[in-house]
């Protein structure tokens, strides 16, 4: 073996192993020589089992050195030493003689496996040629892979970097697809606000908290777009007031434009229909009612159908001269926030303090027709502004606001018109203004207010407006005495007589049979004062149309009327004229006086002053008369004071005094008492001799009082509205029974 070996393997010598040499070998084979020595092992192990019987003790020791465990060698090893002696060095011979058997045994089994042995190294070594070509090849096969798979590498990592950037656009794409509706929404909310579609732009606001921020609320502008909707919201509120603000001032402004055009549609209402009922009322009877002098009131006061032939011009309303979307806006906002409440006390106290600026006359109002035209007006506009607001919106103002603005509306305009009116002597301009109260109140009727109250504002204007009707007629009277020479009028032909006739209904056979020239029993005067009584009743006429009265309630006015013009205006002109030297009546008056002796003459003066006191009171208390009203009493105790002044101005010397004065003293204390309306002083001190009425009989004072207490009941329907009227016609009736029982007292006494 040792010939046929080359290289490495020739430098093997083939000999038996000694026990040095296997350990070496070991070392140098560790693989082979681990299954090696445990093959070793088990062949030792198999001749030591078949000498096992005739093992001495130093055989069992060995055995046990053996077979134990290195670290549990110690105890054996001691009990080599504790046996006889020179045991140790026969146990040293039997250990030698031990390693020599092992070794010899070791050495057969080297022997026994040296060829399998050499033969594995040879193969070992051709494998190891094989194995560093193949290594080698492994080597170039890993290097050409990972250049190849360097580019593949590379590509490897650029597909997942776009499969990377893939994902994250889809990402991208997927959470932009979420938050682009919340940008447009909120773009669209922006719009909203730029083009002031404030209530739209709420709706907007309440979809991006309630739908869309939601969906996306973890990003940073979501955040920031939901804090910032309240700011927008209250931005909101605020300009929608703004707006407010200016449309409470836009309709200040408008409101008597408004408040003109709504009275003019009414006038045009009005006159129509007055137009239409009078000539229903034409067809009817032949003729229109209250026909004087071939005129009817309309005509005479030039209202007819001209008025509806004006240019027909386009019928505006509130809506046409106001813009009332801000008032629209502001509430849908309010609402929607919420804040709905707040924004109906807000108008309402801005419309009340307006109320009240609206109702503030100025101070020359009633100088001109055009300041309470102008003072209606805005009333009218501010009212119909609210009555458009009361239908047009749900809630903002109820029925019963407008009708509390309106009450105490009522009550300052009437206060206003009755302080003014009084300020006023030109019966034209009270006629105007009583003309501008009726359309006013037909106005305002017409949208549902109550104007009862203004109705009866009117009769109390009435009575001025017959005063200073009775007070232009005084003036007129007086003219045509003055231009009068007292002379009969001369006619010189028919047709003088006609035209005369024609202005004043003179017939007498007698003269009609005379020829002309002939002389009428007339000066100028009459029939001028006939012409100046007719034109009253036209100008009384005029102020009782619309008043929606009865043909007999204005008769009822009319007669009254002219009754006081013909008792007390052309009375006391005349009383006034006959009082003028030039006449010659008062003159012949005194001359027949004083051709009297004197005694005979204070007798005949005084006779006839309590012969005038006594007709007068009988006139008073005249069974014929069922009525009489305060106007009247006051009339009357004008007539009564003109006696008075006739009285003392000594007609007839040697009165003492007020002598002849006392001859009136019934009339003055039954007249003051009326005029001052003293009952309490009456009653308290009746009967007592210094009584301040002491000439004032209770039959007297009751039957007078009668005749006003049925004047009160009768006045007109609506005094049952009036509260001074109940009040005054609850005194009324308890002074009468007082009265009345002072009387019963008197008659049982009697």
């Amino acid at each position: 073996m040792a010939q046929g070996s080359h290289c490495d393997t020739a430098q093997v010598t083939l000999r038996p192993l000694s026990a040095g040499s296997g350990t070496r070998l070991f070392a140098r084979f560790p693989a082979v020589s681990r299954s090696l020595l445990l093959t070793i092992m088990n062949t030792t192990n198999m001749a030591e089992n078949e000498s096992l019987e005739c093992i001495t003790e130093h055989e069992r020791i060995l055995q046990e050195i053996e077979s134990t465990d290195t670290a549990c060698v110690g105890p054996t090893l001691r009990s080599v030493y504790d046996d006889q002696p020179n045991a140790h060095k026969r146990f040293m011979e039997k250990l030698d003689i031990r390693i020599r058997n092992h070794d010899r045994e070791i050495e057969k089994m080297c022997n026994f496996h040296h060829q399998g042995f050499v033969d594995a190294i040879t193969e070992l070594l051709k494998v190891r040629a094989d194995a560093e070509k193949l290594m080698g090849q492994v080597t170039d096969t890993n290097r050409r892979l990972q250049d190849a798979g360097r580019e593949v590498t590379a590509q490897t990592e650029e597909v997942i970097r776009c499969r990377i950037q893939q994902r994250n656009m889809a990402t991208t794409v997927e959470k932009l697809q979420l938050c682009i509706p919340v940008l447009e929404m909120y773009s669209k909310l922006k719009e909203q606000l730029e083009s002031k579609r404030y209530y739209a732009a709420l709706k907007t606001m309440e979809q991006l908290e309630e739908v869309y921020i939601p969906r996306v609320s973890q990003y940073r502008f979501c955040q920031i777009m939901a804090e910032n909707l309240p700011k927008l919201r209250e931005d909101i509120k605020n300009i929608s007031m703004s707006d407010l603000k200016d449309f409470l001032e836009s309709i200040r402004k408008h409101s008597d434009k408004i408040g003109e055009t709504a009275m003019k549609q009414a006038q045009q209402h009005r006159t129509f229909n007055s137009v239409v009922q009078k000539q229903a009322s034409v067809m009817a009877y032949g003729k229109p009612l209250y026909s004087l002098n071939g005129q009817t009131p309309s005509q005479h006061n030039g209202l007819g159908l001209e008025e509806d032939d004006q240019s027909e011009e386009e019928v505006l309303t509130a809506q046409d001269l106001v813009d009332f979307s801000p008032v629209y806006r502001c509430l849908h906002i309010y609402t929607v926030l919420g804040d709905r409440e707040t924004f109906e006390n807000y108008y309402r106290k801005q419309r009340k303090k307006q109320a009240r600026l609206v109702l503030q006359p100025q101070s020359n109002m009633h100088e001109t027709v055009a300041g309470y035209r102008r003072y209606f007006n805005q009333i009218v506009g501010f009212f119909v502004v609210e009555d458009h607001i009361l239908h047009a919106t749900q809630g903002l103002v109820t029925r019963a606001f407008t009708e509390e603005i309106w009450n105490m509306a009522l009550s300052k305009i009437i206060a206003v018109l009755r302080t003014h009116s009084s300020y006023c002597n030109d019966p034209d301009l009270v006629l105007e203004l009583k003309n501008l109260i009726v359309v006013f109140a037909d106005t305002l009727q017409g949208y549902g207010f109550p104007v009862n109250r203004l109705f009866d504002l009117l009769f109390e204007i009435r009575d001025q407006y017959n005063e200073t009707l009775l007070k232009k007629w005084a003036l007129v009277f007086r003219e045509i005495f003055d231009l009068d020479n007292y002379s009969p009028v001369p006619v010189e032909t028919e047709e003088d007589y006609r035209s005369v006739i024609s202005r004043f209904p003179f017939h007498d056979a007698e003269i009609e049979k005379q020829d002309f020239p002939k002389k009428l029993p007339m000066s100028q005067s009459v029939p001028q004062i006939y012409i100046q009584v007719k034109e009253f009743i036209y100008a009384s006429l005029k102020f009782s149309e619309s008043l929606h009265r009865s043909s007999t309630e204005i008769d009822d006015m009319l007669r009254k009327s002219t009754n006081l013009l013909l008792t007390r205006t052309l009375s006391g002109c005349l009383q006034n004229l006959i009082k003028k030297p030039h006449i010659g009546l008062t003159e012949n008056n005194y001359n027949d006086h004083a051709a009297m002796s004197g005694k005979v003459a204070q007798t005949a003066c005084m006779s006839a002053c309590k012969h005038l006191s006594t007709s007068l009171m009988q006139m008073l208390l005249d069974s014929e008369l069922r009525q009489i009203t305060m106007g009247a009493i006051q009339q009357f105790n004008l007539d009564v004071i003109q006696c008075e002044l006739f009285a003392s101005s000594e007609p007839v010397p040697g009165f003492q005094g007020d002598t002849l004065q006392l001859a009136f003293i019934d009339l003055r204390q039954l007249l003051d008492l009326f005029m001052v309306w003293d009952w309490s002083t009456y009653l308290a001190d009746y009967g007592q001799p210094s009584s301040k009425y002491l000439r004032v009989n209770p039959s007297t004072a009751l039957a007078l009082l009668e005749k006003m207490k049925d004047t009160s009941k009768k006045n007109h329907i609506f005094s049952q509205f009036r509260k001074n009227d109940r009040d005054k016609q609850k005194l009324i009736e308890t002074v009468v029974k007082q009265l009345r029982s002072l009387v019963n007292g008197m008659s049982q006494h009697s």
